[in-house]
């Protein structure tokens, strides 16, 4: 039992186009049936209104024709031949006229019929003889009669002094039809509803399915770009013009773009990586074979310093390439709010004395909120970076810069020529300089320093010197911890 229901369920509610069409006809036939209901009670209200005012006129008419003595029939009128035309007697009291009711009654005090109009002759009272009792002024009352087709409306009133005795009871009623008579009156109702549903879901599916073409356009094409690894392919569709469809569009094709350059960065990192890896590895593998193979045992441990130093080479590559991971993936790490200046101070003072000095403005209050472990690991990479490259000179300074703190890292070496300042951030990335003062660079500190100034919010940037200091000039720019 529970399968049936469960497919019923999964055919009605398995696709958004299916959903808002179920959804907006069952809104559609809720709407509709209140709306029926609403108006079929207006027209209740409005035809008893009715009925019970055609009700009241008529007994005050019968009233007022029953009180008095009959008049007296006028002299008949001459005819086109000179012979006289009788002349219509009266109507009854009890006839209806034109725009009244058409049951009415004359009662007398023992309850028999003393005027009745032509639907009711010879049918009872409408009412009992209870009614007719002096207490019961006035009758104002629903009936339902065995030969009636309808519950009538019907008004009761007591008259003296009247053409059919001293005191009768005169009774107006009208027949009250149900708005919907009959069950042909119900079954056309029901197939206009029906119809009427019929059409809004009709429109609601094609609307839908119009609506939601530009996605089934944007899943196609992403699914022929995964299909074919093409990732240089965009999606065209505009949606139809709508700014939603446009906006995701562009969402997805930003999308590739940044697989796209992260695939191109993955790339070119492996490539760049296997290359860097395979000098120290052949190095240290010739060294091994060399060792195996020598008797002298100086030889011998000069070759293991040298596969010493291919080891400490690619424990180093390593590490950074393990640094890069974690920065890649985010990985969180204990963040708290620190001094800028106070950590470049401590930094400092625990490097080993370098080629040349490190001249320190710090100032204090550069406060952010990081990872001092990272932060640490960035000062000390564009230190050493610097270090390499200066000829006798290297200055840091960290102050506090509007809502951001700045730290720089200035040489006066030979610097970096503009074309080749954003080529220094890529990974493995070494300029010819670079290779002849440390052959045995990894060409990922300056990547990693940019990554974690990036992982917070900040930027890393190289720019030109000055006069004093015309070598490389590094500029961090963090934002300010938050009072």
């Amino acid at each position: 039992m529970d399968r049936p229901v469960r497919y019923l369920c999964t055919c009605l509610f398995g696709s958004v186009r299916c959903r808002v069409t179920v959804l907006t006809v069952a809104a559609a036939a809720a709407v509709l049936g209140l709306g029926l209901a609403l108006t079929v009670t207006v027209l209740d209200r409005a035809a008893d209104d009715r009925a019970w005012d055609k009700v009241r006129r008529t007994a005050e008419r019968v009233v007022a024709d029953i009180h008095g003595a009959p008049l007296p029939a006028p002299p008949p009128l001459p005819g086109p031949r000179g012979t006289r035309e009788p002349v219509p007697a009266p109507p009854e009291p009890a006839e209806p006229r034109r725009g009244e009711a058409d049951l009415i009654q004359v009662i007398g005090g023992n309850g028999a019929v003393l005027a009745a109009s032509a639907r009711l002759q010879g049918c009872p009272a409408l009412l009992g003889p209870d009614v007719t009792e002096e207490g019961n002024a006035l009758v104002v009352t629903e009936i339902h009669r065995s030969f009636l087709r309808y519950r009538a409306v019907v008004i009761g009133t007591h008259a003296h002094g009247t053409l059919f005795g001293d005191r009768v009871m005169v009774f107006a009623a009208e027949e009250r039809p149900p708005q919907l008579d009959g069950w042909a009156d119900r079954l056309t109702v029901l197939a206009l509803l029906a119809c009427l549903l019929a059409l809004t879901g009709l429109w609601t599916w094609r609307v839908t399915g119009t609506t939601l073409e530009p996605v089934e356009e944007i899943r196609a094409r992403l699914a022929h770009i995964t299909g074919t690894s093409d990732l240089a392919e965009r999606v065209p569709c505009d949606g139809g013009g709508a700014r939603e469809f446009a906006g995701l569009t562009a969402t997805v094709n930003d999308t590739l773009a940044r697989l796209q350059a992260a695939t191109d960065r993955e790339r070119r990192f492996v490539s760049d990586a296997s290359h860097d890896l395979r000098n120290p590895i052949a190095g240290l593998l010739a060294c091994l074979e060399n060792a195996v193979e020598e008797p002298d045992p100086d030889v011998l441990r000069a070759g293991v310093r040298t596969a010493i130093g291919d080891v400490e080479r690619l424990d180093e590559i390593v590490n950074d390439l393990l640094v890069l991971s974690r920065l890649d993936a985010c990985a969180p790490v204990p963040e708290e709010r620190l001094d800028l200046a106070a950590l470049a101070a401590r930094e400092l003072e625990r490097r080993p004395a370098g080629r040349v000095p490190i001249e320190a403005r710090l100032t204090p209050g550069a406060l952010v909120t990081a990872s001092p472990l990272r932060l640490a690991r960035l000062l000390n990479n564009l230190l050493g970076n610097a270090e390499r490259h200066a000829a006798s000179r290297v200055v840091l300074t960290v102050r506090a810069d509007g809502d951001g703190v700045v730290a720089e890292v200035a040489d006066d070496g030979a610097g970096i020529a503009p074309d080749a300042r954003e080529r220094v951030f890529e990974r493995f990335a070494r300029l010819p300089e670079s290779r002849d003062r440390d052959p045995g660079g990894t060409g990922l500190g300056l990547p990693i320093a940019r990554q974690i100034a990036e992982t917070y919010g900040g930027t890393l940037t190289l720019i030109g010197g000055t006069a004093d200091l015309p070598g490389a000039h590094f500029v961090l720019r963090l934002p300010s911890a938050p009072s």
